[in-house]
């Protein structure tokens, strides 16, 4: 039976490995100026939970499934790095662990993600998540991300229903 619990420190090594093995997806998708190997290393992960992005693993048997982080950013909460290990995407383990984290928090959810990721917006959109309209992503990117330019030109961002109905924004057809 899989499990949602949060993130230990002795998860970080398991962690990199299924964020690792699930971006290999992104190479040559997005700009090459933006991939690195390892996708993300260590101390980027380890950054991360410094930040304020708290991981949720889900696991089974003792194996790791998938990690999806929640940051808060006062008036919004992100979902940050959602990966999961390739051999088992399309069962069921991120639509878990995004709906785990929804619920943690009672306001708007946002996520960014690279514009050319086309199956992670089909997911998110899946999931009841619509793409933010370009002129407002930029700000949006800007204001709650601590992301580089390039990345905010290559990026979109999806929002939850609270956010459309706070903001009284029209979703974008892309």
């Amino acid at each position: 039976m899989t499990t949602i619990r949060p993130s230990e420190p002795a998860d970080v090594e398991g962690m990199f490995d299924v964020v690792n093995a699930a971006a290999v997806a992104y190479k040559g998708v997005i700009p090459a100026d933006r991939w690195h190997e390892p996708y993300m290393p260590r101390d980027e992960l380890q950054h991360e939970i410094e930040a304020g992005v708290a991981f949720w693993v889900a696991e089974e048997d003792g194996r790791l499934l998938g990690i999806m982080g929640i940051q808060d950013r006062g008036d919004v909460a992100l979902v940050r790095h959602a990966y999961v290990a390739p051999n088992l995407q399309r069962k069921g383990v991120g639509t878990m662990l995004l709906h785990h984290v929804q619920a943690l928090v009672n306001k708007p959810v946002l996520i960014g993600t690279w514009a050319d990721a086309s199956w992670a917006i089909a997911f998110y959109r899946r999931n009841g998540f619509l793409l933010v309209p370009d002129e407002i992503k930029n700000a949006l990117l800007r204001k709650y991300w601590s992301i580089p330019a390039r990345q905010v030109e290559t990026s979109v961002v999806l929002a939850d229903g609270r956010w459309m109905k706070d903001h009284g924004s029209a979703p974008s057809a892309g």
